[in-house]
């Protein structure tokens, strides 16, 4: 059964306006009637009806602009006027439609054709309410869905920007296809020194394509943070993506590992464009080559982490570019393409001018962004006067504050395995040794250097006298650890919560014939040996060797409010 409507009849003629009135309310619906258009438009304003049959000609005010005032206060709202005329011009019934009105119906009236054009009018009228209230439906739920990227985007960039991006020999430019980025960058603090950068790509565009950020950005942060290898970090991300993305999610990146005091960089990339190596010394660059697939694609099992290695020089920089640099297409459709890019390169004499350049030639070319940009610079991380904050994944304040362990790493362990993250992942959930982790780090590896290389292994560091020297005594390294086949470095750990603070006391022994301690402390002022001893005498609080020459001991304090 057809829905009763109201409908305003507006005729001046009397006769008109009962036979109307007759044929529409035995159609079941009810009926309003003016005779004239300013009535009709007061009418209308007071009972909202849904449909209006509208004579054109009236006196006080004519059809056509009470069609146009009443199509006025509708407003959003659908109300279907059906001009009841005898006019033929063509003119004459443009004007109709120019004013509002939405069909004709033709005088002598025929209930037939009336009771059907007011059909398909309520038809047209519930179709455009159903239109509005979906459109208005979408809206409320794409602004809901907008507020909750906001906060998770919110949330992320204090997560990705948990780390040194800000750094002086970074420069970055991002510029989002979506409201959230799929593209990644990290960049954190080594505790050795140094840091990690990384450039990632996950596929698509939005919040589908950041489902995978925040772990990553995780694991990348608080392992560089404790000292993992670059190929460590590698395994992790990737054996993590491979458990919680989608079948056909996936992140193509390029990590660095940037050691400026060793001058190297390593350098893995897995599925992104050719990263580049500047040199600032007018050499070509170097490309660096994709050669993985990309992360969060093989099973752990066939994961390869290897890196390719190259020297780096104070003046050089590493660029890095997501493909949506290169796939920025103009009018006609063709890309931005690499050989524009790397003409880019070439013809730079002004690092600092780079980016500009290169967003110079995008304006030029014209080119309609297709996916998220994101371009990366990186120089020699130039010396720190104090520590370098370093970016962890956690708040540390968990782990309880008085506890001592001892560790014994044998031959086996010694050959393939290296114990300073697995110890400084243990020291570094106590919140008071966070801001010492660089110092900590450098202290454990200079004293297990010591212990397996002169205590195990019996190395002489009289070697490291020159450059000869150094090459020889870490092929004889090499040699001799392949070879191990007994021995030890044990690490003692003792945590002692102090009145506002606490005290770190590390004991390193090994399974050496032991040293003299009085040569140990007056090798402490030669120019090589014995340089990393003092080291550690001065980045300590504390510093002792045991009577017997069979260890060495460190201590480090903080203070509560550290």
């Amino acid at each position: 059964m057809a829905e009763r409507l109201s409908i305003l009849i507006a005729e001046d003629n009397a006769a008109d306006r009962m036979l109307l009135s007759t044929i529409v309310s035995r159609q079941g619906h009810r009926v309003l009637t003016a005779s004239n258009g300013l009535e009709a438009v007061a009418l209308f304003e007071q009972e909202r009806p849904q449909l209006v049959l509208m004579d054109a000609l009236m006196p006080v005010m004519d059809g056509f602009e009470a069609a146009r005032r009443i199509k006025q206060q509708a407003g959003e709202a659908l109300v279907p006027i059906i001009f009841l005329t005898s006019l033929t011009e063509g003119e004459a019934l443009v004007r109709c439609l120019e004013a509002g009105g939405d069909d004709f119906l033709a005088k002598p009236y025929n209930r037939v054709i009336l009771e059907a054009k007011i059909g398909a009018m309520d038809r047209l009228r519930r179709l455009q309410a159903t239109v509005v209230q979906q459109r208005d439906l979408i809206a409320r739920h794409n602004e809901h869905l907008l507020r909750e990227q906001r906060v998770a985007k919110a949330v992320f960039d204090k997560v990705a920007h948990s780390g040194c991006l800000g750094a002086p020999n970074i420069r970055y430019l991002q510029s989002p296809y979506a409201l959230f980025n799929g593209d990644l960058l990290l960049a954190a603090y080594k505790p050795s020194g140094g840091m990690h950068v990384m450039l990632g790509d996950f596929t698509g565009h939005g919040l589908p394509a950041a489902i995978g950020a925040m772990p990553l950005a995780e694991v990348f942060y608080g392992m560089t943070a404790k000292g993992h290898a670059l190929a460590e970090i590698l395994r992790e991300i990737n054996a993590k993506l491979k458990r919680i993305l989608p079948v056909g999610v996936f992140c193509c990146a390029t990590l660095l590992n940037i050691s400026s005091h060793r001058g190297l960089l390593e350098v893995w990339n897995g599925g992104l464009p050719d990263g580049h190596l500047l040199h600032g010394d007018g050499r070509p660059r170097q490309a660096l080559v994709s050669r993985h697939l990309p992360l969060g694609i093989l099973e752990p099992a066939a994961f390869s982490d290897r890196c390719e290695v190259y020297p780096l020089a104070p003046g050089d920089r590493i660029f890095l570019l997501t493909d949506g640099v290169l796939e920025a297409r103009d009018q006609q459709g063709q890309l931005f393409g690499e050989a524009r890019l790397l003409a880019l390169l070439d013809a730079n004499r002004q690092p600092q001018a780079l980016f500009e350049e290169i967003q110079q030639a995008l304006l030029e070319f014209r080119g309609e962004v297709q996916d998220d940009v994101s371009m990366l610079q990186v120089g020699p991380a130039e010396d720190a006067e104090g520590p370098r904050p370093l970016a962890f994944a956690d708040s540390g304040q968990s782990s309880p504050l008085d506890w001592s362990a001892s560790f014994e790493f044998r031959a086996q362990s010694l050959r393939h395995f290296n114990p300073l993250p697995f110890l400084l992942q243990l020291l570094l959930e106590v919140q008071g040794l966070r801001p010492r982790g660089g110092e900590l780090y450098t202290v454990l590896a200079e004293l297990y250097s010591n212990a397996l290389e002169h205590g195990v292994m019996g190395l002489d560091s009289a070697l490291k006298r020159d450059a000869r020297g150094f090459a020889e005594y870490y092929r004889q390294r090499r040699l001799r650890l392949a070879a191990l086949s007994d021995g030890y470095v044990r690490f003692h750990l003792r945590l002692l919560p102090e009145e506002g603070g606490g005290r770190l006391v590390v004991r390193v022994e090994d399974s050496g014939p032991g040293f003299d301690p009085s040569a140990v402390v007056a090798a402490l002022d030669e120019a090589l040996c014995g340089r990393g001893l003092a080291l550690v005498r001065q980045l300590s609080d504390a510093f002792g060797c045991s009577a017997d020459g069979q260890g060495v001991s460190v201590e480090f304090c903080w203070s509560a409010g550290a």
